[in-house]
């Protein structure tokens, strides 16, 4: 009973908060869509009322009152991941790359497909993970050589924010990605049950996402109704399509972390190198300084290749900003030591 209980309580929720996603939406499309899966939620619930000896009184969770609050201030898209939280379908109505000119399937072999990622987002996050720990460590650097320490305190220092930083982006990875993959086997899981519960439920829900999208309805229909022959794909394509979850794009937590912690290391080393290599203590601040502007000014070029501007610009700036964040922590460290001393 509890169960049943559960299930008819998160499809009025659901209900209600399609609603007021409907409300918030501007799109006609889009409105017509989210107020379509509302009733389609509310029929749902009625399903579970008929196994139930007492029909309570629904009232919503103050997790759902905070965010229809928000789709009141915001609208619905900023709130994406929140409302796929709720396990809200539709979702990838809000996707870029489904935007008008998005071409639609045509038959159910396409269904749900998508095209990998292919910007190289492994490479991305390694440049600035290392432009993350040559900033940092190069700052931390320079402030303690500010305030006058001695130059083993400043190799102390650097080795322990080289691994204090590094430490803390794995641990800050791994937690990311293990929520995400956490949420997505939730919501799968929930889906699955769905799907083997009420399957033409879940078809007409996915073709109302399409048609909100630009395909003609009754297409939509006989599409969705092929798909749930094979349910596999399936289950894939509702979490796509309605929950907006795409499975290809979670990796394992623990090679987050370690991705995280050796690209941070790499950039964090290289402002301590100078000190390990026993560099003269008149020479070895300002080798240091080089060094790091040397590197940065190569991370700078590196982070051209995804914005699209001039590498010569884009590394000039890179080491202006590292310049300054060691220039203030520089001086803030002098100002403190001076100050205890």
């Amino acid at each position: 009973m509890t169960g049943r209980h559960d299930n008819w309580l998160h499809e009025r929720e659901s209900a209600w908060l399609y609603r007021h996603v409907a409300n918030s939406e501007p799109d006609p499309r889009r409105k017509q869509l989210f107020a379509a899966l509302a009733t389609a939620a509310e029929r749902q619930a009625e399903r579970w009322e008929r196994g139930m000896a007492a029909i309570p009184v629904f009232s919503p969770s103050l997790r759902a009152h905070i965010v229809a609050g928000l789709l009141r201030r915001v609208g619905a898209r900023p709130l994406k991941p929140v409302l796929a939280a709720m396990k809200l379908r539709g979702l990838s109505v809000y996707d870029a790359s489904l935007l008008p000119g998005h071409v639609m399937p045509t038959s159910v072999e396409q269904i749900g497909l998508r095209h990998k990622n292919i910007s190289g987002g492994n490479l991305r996050a390694a440049v600035f993970g290392v432009n993350d720990g040559l900033v940092s460590n190069t700052s931390l650097i320079m402030g303690i050589a500010g305030a006058g320490a001695d130059m083993d305190f400043i190799l102390m220092s650097g080795v322990a924010g080289l691994l204090a930083g590094a430490l803390s982006m794995a641990a800050g990875e791994y937690v990311s990605v293990r929520s995400q993959r956490e949420m997505y086997e939730y919501q799968i899981g929930l889906e699955r049950d769905e799907l083997a519960e009420y399957p033409e439920e879940e078809a007409e829900e996915l073709a109302l996402i399409y048609n909100a999208r630009g395909m003609e309805l009754e297409r939509a229909r006989e599409l969705s109704r092929q798909m749930m022959a094979q349910p596999a794909q399936a289950l894939q394509t509702l979490a796509r399509e309605e929950l907006g979850l795409n499975p290809d794009d979670l990796g394992s937590p623990w090679g987050a972390a370690l991705f995280s912690f050796v690209s941070f290391a790499l950039g964090a080393a290289l402002p301590v190198l100078p000190f390990l290599l026993g560099f003269a203590h008149e020479h070895v601040l300002f080798t240091t300084a080089a060094l790091s502007a040397l590197a940065l000014y190569g991370v700078g070029m590196a982070i051209s290749l995804f914005t699209g501007r001039s590498a010569w610009i884009s590394g000039l700036r890179m080491v202006a900003i590292g310049c300054g964040a060691a220039t203030a922590t520089w001086l803030v460290g002098r100002l403190l030591g001076v100050a205890i001393s």
